[in-house]
């Protein structure tokens, strides 16, 4: 079976409560309530409290809902918001030893309290991190990785700009080939923060699909649209691909050629295979 995840993951803060319902009722795909960056130390203990009250009193089914915890809180985080309700886990700034542990204590959680499996996805946010990734991606329980792409340059100290764009596009290909290889989804993007200009997300969108990226996170509900229709196939691609699926059936898998012409074989079927499986 092919993993998969969300396309579109939407930022929730823990702090605001009064937004989970309404954001768990919108377009995005999945949302991630944030215990860690949006949260104080001194609002801690009262955010872990209103999302594990809100899980509780959960009614919008359709929409995925994550929580990222902090390595540094893993216990206290998990303890309150491994509660029905919850579909996965993102793990901020994570390493072998902090996914060990989150499969640790979820087991637990889920026998204590008769949960179902909590899936994991890790953020990858440090030089270590990122030369991890082959024995983190060994965790059973993860599902794919994403990019905290501001802390992980800030560890690099390489800066965002145009002249450094081709760096930044090899250490994401080197996550999109580590999920491949260990047989994961397909990663998450990064975080666009410039929320602001949605004509740079859509192209910065697309480009990341093109990459092999197959979701990505948003700070504001403007960007899920942009998000779901760049990670959704149009119809012209599912009539492409189910014309090639049906051409090579024709050949018994063997070598073929579509109607233009142009060479059909397994490489290019398994394309439209997953066109079709995004679809």
């Amino acid at each position: 079976m092919t993993l998969t995840a969300p396309r579109s993951f939407l930022y929730v803060p823990a702090v605001k409560p009064e937004l989970f319902t309404k954001a768990a009722a919108g377009d995005a795909d999945a949302i991630i309530i944030d215990l860690e960056d949006s949260v104080p130390l001194t609002e801690k203990a009262r955010a872990r409290a209103d999302v594990s009250g809100w899980l509780g009193t959960r009614t919008v089914k359709d929409t995925e809902i994550w929580v990222r915890v902090t390595p540094e809180f893993l216990a206290e985080d998990l303890e309150s918001v491994a509660r029905p309700g919850i579909d996965g886990i993102v793990v901020a700034k994570c390493s072998v030893g902090a996914l060990a542990r989150t499969d640790e204590l979820l087991t637990r959680y889920e026998t204590e309290r008769s949960l179902r499996a909590i899936a994991v996805i890790g953020l990858i946010e440090s030089s270590r991190s990122l030369r991890s990734l082959p024995e983190m991606a060994a965790c059973g329980r993860v599902r794919t990785f994403g990019i905290g792409e501001v802390d992980l340059l800030a560890d690099l100290r390489i800066r965002n700009t145009p002249e450094t764009a081709a760096v930044i596009d090899s250490l994401r290909t080197e996550v999109v080939v580590a999920c491949a290889a260990a047989g994961l989804a397909a990663p998450i993007a990064p975080t666009s923060t410039d929320f602001r200009n949605l004509d740079a997300f859509v192209a910065s969108t697309a480009r990341m699909v093109d990459m092999g990226f197959r979701g990505r996170t948003a700070l504001h509900p403007s960007q899920i649209p942009i998000i779901n229709a760049a990670l959704t196939p149009s119809d012209d691609e599912v009539i492409q691909a189910r014309r090639l699926l049906e051409l090579y059936e024709l050949a018994h898998g063997g070598p073929t050629v579509d109607d233009r012409g142009r060479f059909v074989d397994e490489a290019v079927v398994r394309g439209a295979r997953e066109i079709l499986a995004r679809a």
